[in-house]
């Protein structure tokens, strides 16, 4: 497989500007080039035509050429031809209730499980490509039907991790609800990442990428351990060959 999962897409240097080398990777290691399908179904308070738009921009340096799948008189059949699928950030349960509402669940993972197409998330996009969405920050705004997502990597993700807590705040913590998350789920790891932070998937190795904070790699209801990049190195996560190719 071939995946690169971030946590965020804006910075101070401009839409994915941060991450245009690691998309360049990624993109290169696709072995047949194609088109990039965009679902921008994450997508609530900004229009859809507008987020195709602005992916498409933020791509176009890097020679990929975008659609958004919203467009498309058959998205599966879109889905069945992409080369690169590119999934936005937004709100997570509108995304995940709109790609299983358009049977795109099924027909993404099995694409990019087979090495056909190559996969890139931010945020909410990240969050789908994991077994659920339980560890997504977004409000449930909409119903998806289920919390069972793509289930690429076999892991959580939560984008946006932060250890800030405000003076006077009184919720929950972002490592608090993960070691909650762990407390009822121990066999299911989770990675908080930061801002600035992303994961690469290639073949059956996983990747940190960026510098700009440590990762947590959360296991258990236990403290999270922090980790820059390299190779990840989470306990719980199947060994290798449980990975898709």
């Amino acid at each position: 497989m071939n995946l690169l999962l971030l946590s965020n897409s804006s910075s101070d240097a401009g839409y994915l500007t941060h991450a245009r080398g690691w998309i360049a990777d990624w993109a290169a290691a696709q072995p047949v080039p194609g088109d990039a399908l965009f679902m921008p179904f994450a997508g609530v308070s900004r229009g859809w035509d507008d987020y195709e738009a602005q992916v498409a921009g933020a791509l176009a340096p890097l020679g990929l050429a975008v659609a958004s799948a919203h467009r498309a008189a058959d998205p599966v059949a879109a889905v069945r031809q992409a080369r690169f699928i590119v999934v936005g950030g937004g709100n997570t349960f509108a995304l995940l209730g709109h790609l299983r509402r358009r049977g795109l669940l099924e027909a993404i993972a099995g694409r990019v499980r087979a090495g056909e197409a190559s996969y890139l998330g931010w945020s909410a996009g990240s969050n789908v490509a994991c077994p659920t969405l339980r560890t997504t920050n977004d409000m449930p705004i909409t119903d998806p039907g289920g919390f069972d997502a793509l289930g690429l990597v076999p892991f959580q993700i939560n984008a946006h991790y932060t250890d800030a807590h405000p003076p006077g705040h009184r919720g929950e913590t972002r490592e608090e609800r993960l070691r909650e998350f762990g407390t009822l789920n121990p066999q299911v790891p989770a990675v908080g990442l930061p801002e600035g932070t992303g994961l690469r998937v290639r073949g059956e190795a996983i990747t940190v990428l960026g510098d700009a904070a440590p990762v947590r790699c959360f296991a258990g209801a236990g403290a999270p351990r922090q980790q820059g990049p390299g190779p990840l190195e989470l306990p719980c996560v199947p060994a290798p060959h449980h990975l898709a190719p």
